[in-house]
């Protein structure tokens, strides 16, 4: 048994995943490297058997049709053979000495019988293009160096968000809840960290900048252009949360506060691209996906809408949609997350 499996779902990456598949290796022995080749058209799945064949016992190489990045992921899920699962993106990479830190504590607490359902650490924003390096730490909201609950945990700043990035997730825990992400669809890691919440009972967080986020490919699924021409895509996986769950339902606080406002933010990012496409007909998918919402559920309209970042919705006309579209950019040039 390993102690942690990380997955780095891979299409047309012969470019970059070298670097993504090195970065694990300082794992050592008790690291499950699984290098999913989405039915890649260049050297890829050659790479990638490269690998296997350098590392044996460490890297596997998974070769399938094409079926996107949520299969990708599924896949390195029903292969894992660590305890723990993580997914890296092949332009991404772990820094080093975290990963040395992490590993040391996953190991500690396997041995003591005190292994949590989902361990956290920062993640960091890099854009070469624009000398930009952003951290994203998780001080004042979770406590350090113990275990702890959800209602152990402190507010959220708009900022500060759960993602795939950050979380290493118990594997069995993942199986247990049933996790299956859709094919073909682009943002299911915002499924991906969404549907386990409230499966974790307990959590485990070290301030230490383990992954490092790239920024900056054109193609790139975050680039404001792609995500516009993908709206689609994205408008499907918020439908996919708001059926999830009613988080009215939710017993805990403090973790129905907290998918609230992850729901809130993905609601936003949704509204603010089919405004800044500015159609219609993607003005009319706006008020589609909201009143699916309120369909849904109107107790969990009122709370989604309720937060700060959906408040500019209950401002009609241009006025709403300029001030959301503004939000949006100083959001933007702060964090420079696309």
């Amino acid at each position: 048994m390993k102690l942690l499996t990380v997955a780095i779902p891979c299409y047309n990456s012969q470019e970059y995943m070298k670097h993504a598949i090195e970065s694990v290796l300082v794992g050592g022995e008790d690291i499950e490297i699984l290098i999913v080749n989405d039915g890649s058209k260049d050297d890829t799945a050659k790479i990638a058997d490269e690998f296997e064949v350098a590392y044996p016992g460490i890297v596997r190489a998974i070769h399938q049709e094409n079926g996107g990045h949520g299969e990708a992921v599924n896949a390195g899920l029903r292969n894992a053979k660590g305890l723990y699962y993580k997914v890296l993106d092949s332009d991404d990479w772990l820094d080093r000495d975290s990963l040395l830190r992490v590993m040391n504590k996953l190991r500690q607490m396997v041995k003591e019988g005190k292994m949590v359902d989902m361990f956290l650490a920062n993640y960091v924003y890099e854009k070469p293009s624009e000398h930009k390096h952003k951290v994203i730490r998780y001080e004042g909201v979770f406590p350090e160096s113990q275990i702890f609950g959800w209602s152990d945990i402190k507010r959220f700043k708009i900022s500060q968000n759960i993602l795939m990035h950050s979380v290493i997730y118990r594997t069995q825990m993942l199986h247990d809840c049933g996790l299956e992400l859709p094919k073909h669809t682009f943002y299911v890691d915002n499924i991906f960290v969404y549907v386990p919440l409230p499966n974790v009972k307990t959590m485990y967080y070290m301030d230490v900048n383990l992954y490092r986020y790239y920024i900056g490919r054109e193609d790139q699924s975050v680039n404001e252009d792609v995500m516009i021409s993908r709206i689609d895509q994205q408008i499907k996986v918020n439908k996919i949360m708001i059926d999830a769950y009613d988080l009215t339902k939710i017993r805990n606080k403090k973790l129905k506060d907290y998918m609230v406002k992850y729901l809130a933010m993905m609601m936003t990012v949704s509204s603010i691209f089919l405004i800044k496409e500015g159609s219609e007909e993607s003005l009319t998918k706006r008020a589609e996906l909201w009143n699916y919402l309120k369909d849904a559920s109107k107790g969990m309209f009122r709370l989604v809408n309720h937060q700060v970042l959906s408040r500019p919705m209950q401002i009609r006309g241009k006025a709403g949609r300029k001030m959301l579209v503004w939000a949006y950019s100083i959001s933007r040039k702060i964090y420079g997350f696309n």
